[in-house]
């Protein structure tokens, strides 16, 4: 009986992934890298009816600065954004950086450094992030934050069925963020399919299996980054942390286009 281990465990030492598997069965889902794809259109530095308000980019900031400290320790996360800088109003997309170990650092300093311009190319944006997580051979996730719809012509709906046939575990959240969508927009071909006021970007999750997070608030906006992106599992027991008030002092110029 030479080698006998008398913990089956024992064996594992070296293995703390599969540990953490076998420990927490719906754990294994944490291991699994993820990209934050952030708006960062026009349309989230807009002012709207109380000017005095703060405006979507800054509560997003606010709620990333909250969620980000407990999300990063869990698992590699990475960040894209899309709207500001490119060639034309829809070639602003940039990938930050790709999934790393406890990034609510470099987060929360991407997002403050995100000054918000050109219009929503989410097809194209979430398809960049899905690379970036290398999804053909590779699990992953893929968070996307919106405050609207798709305005470059992309088609979430039939990117969201590829991705489902040709990843190999791959599932995007979408977190509408005090979602303003234009039922009439001209570069929107897949929207009459949503009603309710949502974002087309809802046929993402929905046809990767993933959720679809409407949401108003900082605080829902915080809990909502702490369900999509964050491990339920391992992080149950951490206690939110207070979600403080957010002023406008930070507030960009008003932009006009609100077609963003």
């Amino acid at each position: 009986m030479t080698g006998f281990i008398r913990h089956p465990l024992a064996r594992l030492c070296c293995m703390p992934a599969l540990v953490l598997s076998l420990v927490h069965p719906a754990a294994a889902a944490c291991a699994r890298d993820a990209m934050l794809v952030l708006d960062g259109s026009a349309s989230m530095a807009e002012v709207g009816h109380d000017p005095a308000a703060p405006t979507r980019i800054i509560e997003a900031r606010a709620a990333l600065r909250l969620a980000m400290p407990q999300i990063a320790p869990l698992r590699r996360v990475g960040l894209l954004v899309y709207g500001p800088g490119g060639a034309d109003a829809c070639s602003g997309i940039d990938l930050r950086f790709g999934p790393v170990a406890d990034a609510a650092e470099p987060v929360i300093a991407g997002a403050q450094a995100l000054q918000p311009g050109g219009l929503t190319p989410i097809a194209d944006s979430v398809l960049a992030a899905a690379q970036a997580l290398d999804y053909r051979t590779r699990p992953g996730i893929v968070v996307l934050v919106t405050d609207g719809n798709e305005t470059c012509g992309g088609r979430p709906c039939a990117l969201g069925a590829a991705l489902m046939t040709e990843a190999r575990d791959l599932t995007v959240h979408v977190i509408g963020f005090r979602v303003n969508v234009d039922f009439f927009g001209w570069n929107t071909p897949e929207q009459e399919s949503y009603g309710e006021g949502r974002t087309v970007a809802k046929c993402l999750a929905d046809r990767t299996g993933g959720k679809y997070v409407s949401t108003d608030t900082v605080d829902e906006l915080v809990a909502a980054l702490r369900e999509t992106l964050g491990c339920a599992v391992i992080g149950a027991g951490h206690r939110a942390a207070p979600v403080e008030p957010v002023t406008a002092h930070e507030n960009a110029p008003a932009i006009a286009d609100r077609g963003a």
